[in-house]
């Protein structure tokens, strides 16, 4: 099977330069290059960077795909709006990191499958789906690095008896972003829903028109002017996240101190499975003696219908069986497999044997019907 890597990346705070372009077309003639993106897949070979540096230097978001298993999202954020110290706090092993550049912070979330990937994520949609994620970490939204803490716990990266973070509120209601990311990275169901047994709900709500009016109208005529200019100089990529945590009303509620334990979370987790492979396969024991009651009640239907008149049944057996054809022998042999029953239902089991082996007597030179009627249970042996 040949290799496949699918690479891209996203400027979004600001659009790249003529010379920043030309610098990535040097290192890839064949990408996809504009000012706002890089997007290029090897089947052969790879891409002749690291990506660690083009997120440092060029871009704010990145995917990667690897048909071996690997899966990577990397998201860049300012200091300004994202604290180093608590990216440190959740980003915690190999699955989940951080680095601080000073400027920004990268947050760099691996998922590995050593089975390879049976079901391919759909490309040029993946990253997008994704990067929105990143705009409510700015607001203050913390899931995504609870969730980059979480897949480290799946990863088995951390002791046991290792404390968890902070929770954050909506755990248990992901929004579009933050669930296509959990998916993308392959984080284990059972160990978010049982991380999300403490998380509470999510309580706020965007603020009114009618309320940032009021609010807008009390800021110090100094600040509004300097928001105008920030907008009109293009510094102005996260003046809403900025303003709206200012106004207090754009970040979701503080998360709730942690304090379960990395083996507690996987416990839970565990328990979880159990629980749903009971209800699996008590769902499908109920299914399948549902499917033995209608085929048992089918069965004494047909059955019930063959006593009325089994005589037609057998001279039906005698007229499939002088076709000399192979479907019509299995039908022949599906027959007498209800005539046989039949016999037992209503004590007549040695009667018919006697016809069945009047029937294999008679066509003793028909070695293609007696195979059939063999591995039906039906032959009976003509010898003496």
């Amino acid at each position: 099977m040949s290799e496949y890597q699918y690479y891209e990346f996203v400027a979004i705070d600001r659009p790249l330069t003529a010379t920043e372009q030309n610098e990535l077309r040097a290192v890839s003639t064949r990408g996809r290059i504009s000012a706002s993106s890089f997007v290029n897949d090897y089947q052969w070979g790879d891409l002749k960077a690291d990506p660690r540096d083009w997120m440092k230097r060029y871009f704010d978001a990145h995917l990667y795909l690897a048909n071996w298993g690997t899966r990577r999202i990397a998201l860049r954020l300012p200091t300004s709006l994202l604290d180093p110290a608590l990216a440190a706090t959740y980003c915690v092993g190999h699955s989940a990191s951080s680095v601080s550049t000073g400027e920004h912070v990268i947050l760099d979330l691996h998922s590995e499958d050593e089975d390879g990937d049976e079901e391919w994520w759909e490309d040029e949609a993946a990253l997008a789906s994704i990067v929105p994620a990143r705009a409510e970490l700015a607001a203050g939204d913390t899931r995504l690095l609870y969730l980059a803490w979480l897949l480290c716990v799946q990863n088995q990266e951390l002791d046991e008896d290792s404390l968890e973070p902070a929770v954050p509120p909506g755990l248990a209601d992901l929004s579009g972003p933050l669930r296509s990311l959990a998916d993308f990275l392959r984080l284990d169901e059972d160990l978010l829903e049982t991380a999300a047994e403490t998380s509470a709900p999510l309580t706020t709500k965007a603020p009114s028109a009618a309320a940032l009016t009021k609010w807008v109208k009390h800021l110090p005529a100094a600040d509004k002017d300097q928001v105008i200019v920030r907008l009109l100089r293009g510094d102005g990529a996260h003046l809403r996240a900025e303003l709206l945590r200012r106004y207090g009303g754009g970040a979701p509620i503080e998360p709730a101190g942690g304090g379960r334990t990395v083996g507690e979370l996987l416990a839970g987790a565990q328990r979880r499975w159990a629980a749903r492979e009971r209800q699996t396969q008590e769902r499908k024991a109920a299914e399948q003696a549902r499917r033995e009651a209608a085929a048992a009640a089918a069965s004494e239907q047909r059955l019930d219908e063959l006593a009325a008149d089994p005589e037609q049944a057998w001279q039906r057996v005698a007229e499939l069986i002088a076709t000399k054809k192979p479907k019509e022998y299995d039908a022949a042999v599906a027959l007498l497999a209800d005539l046989k029953a039949l016999g037992e239902r209503d004590g007549q089991r040695k009667a018919f044997r006697g016809r069945i082996h009047q029937l294999c007597q008679a066509h003793a030179r028909k070695p293609s019907l007696l195979d059939c009627l063999e591995r039906a249970g039906l032959y009976v042996s003509t010898a003496g």
